[in-house]
């Protein structure tokens, strides 16, 4: 989901003085993955609405994705330290700052050090300590689980490592009530379900870059067919999870229309992708990359709907 970068590769030792003041700061904000972080913020305000049923303090809303975009911003820093390896023997990330050389090693490093102990102070003063706890844990998770542990060892990375993407939705709700509930469990469950059948599309089209540098995401270990069966399985199990917090009583009318008018259109996606798998249909004939679009779309619209719904109650 990260933007290439399209400047020109450095030459190994290079020097920076090559790269002018105005391409080092665009390469700093590119280590903080901005593209992947406004899909993060999307999911926390609208939860904040939710929470407050009705329109929270801007204040809090202000500093919350302040130190969401801290946070995430730091993780992902993070991320590209450790990944940079591997980031430059693959397509899509070979032109990301510390493959290019405008960026060092040592500087992402620090750089992604101090935004995380930044946004967790950030958090704590001003918005509460449970958020801050959260962002950290989410964090933590993100860098230290899914990073430098599952990623490259195992073909259910994704799933267990995307964890760190849903917990902007409890940050988003404790930032409200210093608290979770069950209505932020539910929206936790759904990004949970949606981060694999949304991340596995894109993986299938970048499969080679993967199997290139030896990470065994799911679509480089096992056939088009068994991934389109799990994506087809997540799929259902998002669709139904996101129905639940209707009859829990969190909701009205609009947000459970909206959600199954979405999650219906979703599920006709899944089953195509199924369906063009089974029939041996590979490459630009796969159209895998329509659900990885649609995916963003998804979420875009039912948490919209979370934000919009309390208006209508």
């Amino acid at each position: 989901m990260t933007a290439v970068d399209s400047r020109p590769v450095a030459e190994p030792g290079q020097s920076q003085d090559h790269w002018t003041p105005g391409a080092r700061v665009k390469a700093f904000v590119a280590l903080t993955k901005p593209r992947i972080i406004e899909l993060l913020l999307i999911t926390t305000v609208p939860v904040m609405f939710l929470a407050e049923q009705g329109v929270p303090d801007l204040w809090l809303v202000l500093a919350t994705c302040l130190g969401g975009y801290l946070s995430a911003g730091g993780a992902n820093a993070l991320n590209m330290f450790i990944d940079r390896d591997i980031d430059a023997l693959m397509e899509r990330t070979k032109n990301r700052p510390l493959v290019t050389g405008v960026v060092k090693p040592g500087e992402c490093l620090a750089f992604g050090i101090v935004l995380a102990a930044v946004s967790t102070l950030w958090f704590g003063l001003t918005v509460n300590w449970m958020s801050a706890a959260l962002s950290l844990g989410a964090l933590l998770f993100y860098v230290v689980v899914y990073t430098m542990w599952l990623k490259r060892r195992t073909a259910q990375n994704i799933v267990w490592g995307g964890i760190a993407g849903c917990l902007p939705v409890l940050i988003g709700w404790s930032s409200v009530t210093g608290t979770v509930s069950w209505a932020a469990v539910v929206l936790f469950l759904v990004m949970f379900f949606w981060t694999p059948p949304h991340y596995w599309p894109l993986s299938m089209k970048v499969k080679d870059d993967y199997a290139r540098v030896g990470v065994p995401m799911l679509p480089v270990i096992a056939a088009n067919t068994v991934v389109a069966r799990q994506i087809v399985l997540y799929s259902w199990m998002m669709v139904a999870v996101s129905l639940t917090l209707w009859p829990l009583g969190y909701t009205g009318w609009f947000y459970p229309l909206v959600a199954a008018l979405a999650g219906g259109w979703w599920l006709r996606e899944a089953h195509a992708l199924l369906a063009r798998a089974r029939a041996g249909l590979k490459g630009a004939a796969l159209k895998e990359m329509r659900l990885f679009h649609w995916s963003i779309t998804y979420v875009s619209v039912v948490f919209l709907a979370v934000a919009v719904d309390p208006f209508l109650r």
